[in-house]
């Protein structure tokens, strides 16, 4: 049986026959969503790149504690939850989600600026904030443009292909960043060289190539409404045809899931292996997210994209399975990374395709920004909240009591997506 392409406000699905036109409809990747990927790529690299040295810049390079280290680190998982409703909802309201982006991308590569002159706690703190403020700016309108060029019975196959170049950014930024340190030993100052002349192609690349207005913009006249006007944000429109539920659910799984670093800590401490290496342990999980993001993004839009979501799920449980295990060794190690590359492929995109079928187009922004600050404050939260239970229980029992409470929660998120799925599927 063959279905029709359906709206975007998830109407009814008609049955047409084979041979049709509707039936013939094949995917199309907008040339917009590559250079969205392409924008994404090169920033990737540049942030990326930073990220996989910046523990040991903090701590051996300046020489600061591993607590301010920590600090440093909550600022760069959580950050950029302040800004991405607000961000989201100005995308929306404007109609022009490219400036906000623009905003966003640039905010970031100002940053990258800053670490040429870093030289203490202070300084690399507000440079990281300032960083992730910049990504909370970009991210929703960035998604809003990808679902409003995409095919709506295609999204979470479109979303694949924005993610697997994103990933291919996230996987070359810590090599390159590993290559760097190699040929030259306390080469930081290079590797913030390197990742600020990508930040700024990123920029060049988001301005020169980016269509700037939405087929989704306010009409002339709401347009040339006041920007700032608080009737324009309303957040029944986040309770829609089982929107809400989608919300939920997501902040349920994101306190369960372990930051990666948890679990490369985990695996290293297990098999000793040298820490110079522990950099291309990210490289392992992004190359694996990028091999699934297409292949798994088809798949949600063939099979239902719910489905898909909580089976990625079902592999981060898994890997906290084969990572909590006292004893592993190589296999278990790229099993771990496998799963996690499988996990994100399977989620990131994916939730981005179901919160646009089931947001209405002139909340689009709004509720992407939404999704993302709940699944940042989430992640945040669990992550301080492993961090306590690693130390109260050890690492291997910790992440043992995590995966069971994941198992509870996917049981309860099946249930509480049972009535999203009708108008969130193709």
């Amino acid at each position: 049986m063959y279905i029709s392409m359906s709206d975007r406000e998830g109407g009814k699905k008609d049955h047409v026959a084979p041979g049709s036109a509707a039936a013939r409809t094949a995917f199309r990747l907008s040339p917009v969503i590559i250079w969205l990927g392409i924008v994404s790529m090169v920033t990737d690299i540049s942030s990326e790149s930073v990220a996989a040295v910046l523990p040991l810049y903090v701590t051996g390079f300046l020489g600061l504690s591993t607590i301010a280290f920590g600090v440093i680190d909550g600022i760069n998982q959580g950050a950029s939850a302040i800004v991405r409703i607000g961000a989201g909802w100005a995308s929306d309201r404007s109609g022009h989600p490219k400036r906000v982006a623009v905003a966003g991308y640039g905010l970031s590569m100002l940053a990258r600026i800053g670490f040429l002159f870093a030289g203490g706690f202070w300084a690399v703190a507000g440079i990281v904030t300032g960083d992730r403020i910049g990504k909370g700016i970009r991210t929703a309108p960035r998604d809003a443009m990808i679902s409003a060029a995409a095919q709506p019975d295609y999204l979470a196959r479109s979303f694949g292909m924005h993610r697997m170049l994103d990933n291919i950014g996230a996987a070359v930024g810590p090599l390159l960043a590993f290559l760097i340190l190699m040929l030259i030993p306390n080469g930081f100052t290079t590797v913030f060289v390197v990742s600020l002349a990508f930040s700024v192609i990123g920029v060049a690349v988001l301005i020169l190539m980016v269509p700037g207005r939405s087929r989704n913009a306010p009409p002339p006249a709401a347009a040339a409404a006041p920007f700032f006007r608080r009737p324009q944000l309303k957040w029944s429109h986040l309770k829609h045809r089982g929107l809400a539920r989608l919300m939920l659910t997501a902040g349920l799984l994101g306190v369960l899931t372990i930051g990666d670093g948890f679990i490369y800590l985990l695996l290293q401490s297990r098999e000793s292996f040298a820490v110079q290496w522990f950099p291309l342990l990210y490289v392992g999980t992004n190359v694996a997210f990028l091999l699934f993001a297409i292949p798994l993004g088809r798949l949600a839009d063939r099979i239902g994209r719910v489905k898909v979501f909580l089976a990625g799920h079902i592999a981060l449980l898994l890997c906290y399975l084969l990572a909590g295990l006292p004893a592993g060794g190589i296999t278990a190690t790229l099993g771990c990374l496998l799963l996690l590359g499988l996990f994100y492929a399977a989620t990131d995109g994916v939730l981005a395709a179901l919160v646009s079928r089931l947001a209405t187009p002139g909340s689009l922004g709004t509720a992407l920004g939404t999704a993302q600050t709940i699944v940042a404050l989430s992640r945040m939260a669990s992550a301080a909240g492993f961090g306590v239970l690693w130390y109260a229980l050890g690492a291997e029992t910790a992440v043992m009591a995590v995966a069971v409470l994941l198992a509870i929660a996917l049981g309860a998120s099946a249930m509480l997506l049972r009535t999203a799925t009708e108008t969130a599927e193709p």
